[in-house]
């Protein structure tokens, strides 16, 4: 065991600054390919010091050479470097209220293998871990992997979780789970390390990293579906409060005389706009006479089909957008994103419900705070969830902290395919490192 001694500041000052060039190096390679000398000219170093640290990547197997460049003149051709992202594999994990969902991703998020099932989350804790546990094996076995190659699990939930336990608080939408301990349940049962956040702060990720407005770095992402919860994204780093509890802009009460929602607040904003509320209300509109040619009884998949073209469809999607946009409002004012995106099963009303948001919302937004923000659809549609999960691992492991554990298991597997002279995913499981607490985002790549 090291003591405090062992080092001197000088020599820690160095091991972090190096490791603050490693991660800077990978984040460029993360968006193309790039030679050495385009690399030192980009990060401001000697050729010298990025050969070091780019030997030191290639021998952990992270990146790899992949042919050359021509310089245009008569000097040497360059060789490009290229993020190896087979060098460790993510589990995504997509758990809503009415659907399971488990993918394996490479180091791009990019998707090697998807198992998606209907699965009610109020049957409770213990049958969704056996079935993610299932739809694990499945998918590594899709992807031709092993446990060995996984980084990381990262899972989305749809309630409120404390995010340095990983523990769900008092859940309106998942019942039977308040106290429960999703990542340390999951982590004994598929013997790796998982990172467990909120659904919509997922989206908030996914959307900023992979959507349309990639790279804004103040934005809100509003999930609509069985529930309704928002992501906030300020200064490029997910905002979650002091317990992780942020955002939770469906139990924000938009008319204190209102009806009581799942949160027991009355006249929450969930009360009035989120999946079966909805389908309630055009069932009663039906029944006091509201002229419709959808089937009966209405269901929510009928009125986001025909949400452009039943009168009936158009009516509801429109007043839910008016109380979304009031909700909305709030944040605006407060927060003054960029953008705000409208995600979720119930986004897919699209056109109608927009306006309507934006109409509503922006009545009742200072100027100041309404002139520059976009109210827009997201981009990702279902896979918001699984790619939100994909950027909290890389927020993880591509910092100081994770650094090492990335290292550890692309030079596992590096090693591995040394001694079999293939591509072949290791032999054997290993034992499970384990990451110190989750780090804040906003990190490299």
């Amino acid at each position: 065991m090291l003591h405090a001694d062992t080092h001197s500041p000088d020599t820690l000052d160095l091991a972090a600054i190096r490791a603050r060039h490693t991660l800077l190096l990978l984040g460029l390679l993360w968006d193309r390919d790039l030679a050495r000398v385009d690399i030192a000219r980009e990060l401001g170093l000697s050729r010298s010091a990025i050969s070091s640290i780019v030997t030191e990547l290639i021998s952990v197997g992270l990146v790899q050479e992949v042919g050359t460049r021509g310089t245009g003149g008569v000097g040497r051709r360059a060789t490009m470097l290229n993020l190896n992202t087979r060098a460790a594999a993510l589990l995504a994990i997509d758990l809503g209220a009415s659907h399971a969902r488990v993918d394996a991703l490479d180091l791009q998020c990019r998707p090697l293998a998807s198992r998606t099932v209907p699965h009610d989350i109020s049957r409770g804790p213990q049958p969704t871990y056996a079935l993610l546990k299932d739809l694990t094996r499945q998918v590594l076995a899709d992807a031709q992997l092993n446990a060995a190659q996984v980084a990381l699990v990262g899972v989305g939930v749809p309630g409120p979780v404390d995010h340095d336990t990983g523990r769900v608080v008092q859940p309106p939408n998942m019942p039977g789970w308040d106290g429960e301990n999703v990542r340390a349940a999951l982590q004994d049962a598929l013997n790796l390390e998982v990172l467990v956040d909120n659904d919509a702060n997922l989206g908030a990720l996914a959307e900023a990293r992979f959507g349309a407005h990639r790279g804004i770095q103040d934005l809100i992402y509003v999930k609509v579906a069985t529930g309704i919860g928002a992501g906030v994204l300020l200064g490029g780093r997910l905002h979650r409060g002091t317990r992780g509890g942020a955002g939770e802009i469906g139990h924000i009460s938009i008319n204190e005389q209102g009806p009581v929602g799942r949160s027991g607040n009355p006249g929450s904003l969930e009360s009035y706009a989120a999946a079966q509320v909805i389908e309630n209300h055009a069932r009663s509109l039906r029944l006091q006479g509201h002229p419709s040619d959808l089937p009966d009884p209405i269901t929510i998949e009928d009125l986001l089909t025909h949400a452009a073209h039943d009168p009936l469809a158009r009516a509801v999607w429109e007043e839910a957008g008016h109380h979304l946009g009031v909700a909305i409002s709030t944040t605006l004012n407060l927060f003054n994103p960029a953008a705000v995106i409208i995600g979720g099963r119930l986004a897919q009303a699209g056109d109608v419900l927009l306006r309507a948001i934006r109409v509503s919302a922006q009545s009742r937004t200072m100027r100041i705070n309404a002139d520059r923000t976009r109210i827009d659809l997201g981009t990702l549609g279902q896979d918001a969830g699984v790619m939100g999960a994909g950027a909290m691992m890389l927020d993880s492991l591509f910092t100081p902290r994770g650094l090492p554990h990335l290292y550890g298991i692309a030079r596992m597997n590096q090693n591995a395919r040394d001694l079999t002279g293939s591509r072949a995913p290791p032999p054997a499981p290993r034992p499970t490192p384990t990451l110190n607490a989750p780090v804040s985002h906003g990190g490299t790549p």
